[in-house]
């Protein structure tokens, strides 16, 4: 692992996100990965921050829900069959990590799992979260809640960021 500034590879991840990430999360026993598209990176509060999105109607959303920490892997290899699969199945019915033959190892700073993958690695301390309201929703967006399961936001902290091989 090569320990990375977040911000020194945030656009080529970003870039690379749009393929997929994978978000992994334990808490209480739990633990699972789903895909991700969307995440956004800045600063606020003075911190470096990553912001992931989770629908409420995803059993990631309940494990998050009772989670300090989440981790975010973005492969930089070829990984579209294992992103298409973890996000298109729920862990509440089967063990995405064993399906897809991802191993996780213990995080540098935070209680969540890192996969063990060739990319870039984000290890995030959540210090806020918040549900969407659709209230204050552009109407245009609107076409993407079709079955209205709208997704809490989970600000997380980047405490640790590194490439691994």
């Amino acid at each position: 692992m090569k320990a990375v500034s977040e911000m020194e590879i945030a656009q080529r991840a970003v870039e690379l996100t749009k393929g997929g990430a994978f978000l992994v999360v334990q808490a209480k026993g739990r633990k699972n990965v789903m895909t991700i598209g969307w995440t956004m990176f800045g600063f606020v509060w003075n911190k470096p921050v990553m912001m992931v999105a989770v629908r409420n109607s995803r059993f990631t959303h309940g494990i998050i829900e009772e989670a300090d920490s989440f981790t975010v892997s973005v492969p930089t290899g070829s990984m579209q069959k294992e992103s298409n699969f973890c996000g298109s199945k729920s862990g509440k019915d089967l063990d995405k990590f064993k399906e897809c033959g991802l191993v996780t190892t213990q995080a540098q700073k935070v209680s969540s799992p890192v996969l063990k993958i060739p990319g870039y690695h984000y290890e995030c301390k959540i210090v806020y979260k918040t549900a969407m309201d659709p209230k204050f929703m552009d109407k245009e967006m609107e076409a993407l809640y079709p079955k209205k399961d709208y997704h809490t936001l989970y600000f997380g902290e980047i405490v640790a960021c590194y490439i691994g091989e």
